[in-house]
């Protein structure tokens, strides 16, 4: 299929992405306004403009509604604080649903604030993240598992972002890796697509996108070597994409490997989300297509779009329509 038969089609798709849903802060400050505090001495940060968006899954999830999915929605859990209100506006305000994510009094929202010096344009002082160590509340898990298990018949495709890098995990809890490694087993049909963060290995039946950093630490903890067509053996995958930043792809499947280049580009902007944005094109152009090789083409290609745009940027059907053609005609 053509990238532009690729698009068509996504408007008929509907999307559930489950995971750990944060929320981005990307709060400019301005030097000049570094007073010391009267009480401590200590310089303040003042803040002076403040943008929000939906960050980790959120972040596929706005790929995934920018490249015209017909339906988008998130599931996860938020907290019952100010954050946790941020995060469903920034939701709403993309056409995104959040009826599925679940609240969880006294757990923190996932937040990252991410500080701009507003003479400069740059991100250069620590980010401050809001994040939850403890394990999940039993209850919270079983609202979210009960919600996954009714919502995903009427899903076409399930990506799991499975985000959180603390030892205790986030949203994906082992009890919903089995859940959903069941629904993969009996149901072939659906894809179930997975990026994680820390935690690869561990899940099975579905399609699986580490990067080669987190690809090869999986391999090292599981075989404790290197060997990408026996982990995805581990893992019962039908397919394991390892992505290697702006070079490419390496598709391994009952095949074997196979690599899928991608278009080199000299000066990036920002590389924060390409692995999102590649996650959100790929997935769905496997719905569409049902080859892998195509669908890792096409991921290239969005997130060679997003990584030319600042913060976590998105591709319309529109931009990846003109690149292909430039592409197309080179």
């Amino acid at each position: 299929m053509t990238n532009a038969a690729i698009l068509d089609e996504f408007p008929k798709l509907r999307v559930l992405v489950a995971g750990d849903v944060c929320l981005d802060r990307w709060c400019r400050y301005d030097p000049a306004l570094a007073l010391p505090s009267r009480e401590t001495g200590i310089p303040r940060i003042g803040v002076v403009a403040t943008v929000v968006t939906p960050g980790a899954a959120g972040t596929i999830a706005n790929n995934l509604a920018a490249l015209g999915a017909g339906e988008v929605a998130v599931l996860g859990m938020v907290g019952d604080d100010g954050f946790g209100y941020e995060l469903r506006c920034a939701l709403a305000a993309r056409g995104i649903s959040h009826e599925l994510l679940v609240d969880a009094p006294g757990v923190p929202t996932f937040t990252y604030t991410k500080l701009i010096n507003a003479r400069t344009d740059e991100e250069d002082l620590p980010r401050i993240d809001f994040v939850y160590t403890n394990p999940l509340p039993e209850s919270v898990e079983r609202e979210l598992i009960a919600r996954l298990e009714r919502a995903a018949p009427a899903y076409d495709l399930i990506l799991v972002s499975d985000q959180a890098e603390t030892s205790q995990g986030g949203v994906v809890t082992p009890a919903m890796r089995a859940w959903l490694a069941r629904l993969a087993a009996a149901r072939p049909d659906k894809l179930i697509w997975v990026d994680s963060r820390l935690r690869a290995e561990h899940f099975r039946h579905a399609v699986v996108k580490p990067n080669q950093q987190e690809a090869e630490a999986a391999s090292m903890r599981v075989l404790g070597r290197v060997d990408y067509p026996a982990l995805r053996r581990h893992m019962q995958a039908p397919c394991l994409i390892v992505t290697h930043g702006g070079k490419g792809a390496l598709v391994v499947d009952a095949s074997g490997e196979q690599w899928v280049p991608a278009k080199a580009i000299a000066h990036p902007v920002d590389i924060c989300g390409a692995g999102d944005s590649f996650s959100a094109g790929a997935a769905m152009a496997l719905v569409v297509t049902g080859e892998p090789l195509q669908a890792t083409r096409f991921g290239n290609l969005v997130a060679g779009i997003t990584i030319m745009k600042k913060g976590t940027g998105t591709a319309s059907p529109d931009e990846v329509r003109a690149v292909a053609a430039t592409h197309h005609a080179k």
